[in-house]
């Protein structure tokens, strides 16, 4: 079991560190923006389970192997980049389409795999998610006792902790989508949406 005082200290940190805007919030409010939250649930699987693999593979040692071998990243960032570019690329020749959810045709028709792939992809391919996962988890796990237990706890936080960040950013996306449909600002939705998807792209491939 992990001590209560380092619990104290873990929680506050890793809420500060998830809740700051980082690709992966600034997708899920797009997302909650255009397709709303319920299927940005999707893309949210998929986040998590790469958050978890990264976060095992951390602790694990795997993660300086994965480090070594800068094409595997390379690929993937470019790939899931590139997809997210041309997601906002389609949202800024929307013009006057609004999700579903809010009585209007459909912004963007996009599978739940879809979703999923893009969700696990962009957490994966960081690099930089990689090095925090590697400098912030290791301290707080204590050698003399059982490995396994210990990670079960944190990387239960870990994804408790994203998993309410993202809720909370789509929610915030919906939450805007309707202000700007209920007001007819539906060509301003549309260029938000398409810009800050076309900005994660860009973040993703080349940050």
């Amino acid at each position: 079991m992990i001590e209560s005082s380092v619990l104290t200290i873990f929680i506050p940190t890793f809420f500060f560190v998830s809740v700051t805007p980082g690709m992966c919030m600034t997708l899920a409010l797009t997302m909650g923006m255009t397709i709303g939250v319920r299927k940005t649930f999707y893309m949210m699987w998929g986040e998590l389970a790469g958050v978890a693999l990264v976060s095992i593979a951390s602790v694990s040692g795997v993660a300086a192997l994965m480090l070594n071998f800068p094409v595997l990243f390379l690929f993937l960032k470019y790939a899931g980049g590139t997809y997210l570019l041309y997601l906002g690329f389609q949202m800024l020749r929307s013009r006057d389409k609004v999700p579903d959810r809010f009585g209007q045709k459909k912004l963007l028709s996009i599978s739940k795999k879809s979703l999923m792939l893009q969700g696990f992809i962009t957490a994966i391919a960081n690099p930089k998610g990689w090095a925090f996962m590697i400098s912030l988890l290791p301290p707080f796990i204590n050698p003399e006792k059982a490995l396994m237990s210990q990670l079960a706890i944190l990387v239960g936080i870990i994804l408790t902790t994203e998993f309410t960040c993202l809720i909370l950013y789509s929610n915030g996306g919906r939450t805007l989508s309707r202000f700007l449909g209920k007001k007819g600002n539906l060509i301003l939705l549309n260029s938000i949406s398409g810009l800050l998807m076309m900005g994660v792209g860009i973040w993703l491939a080349f940050g």
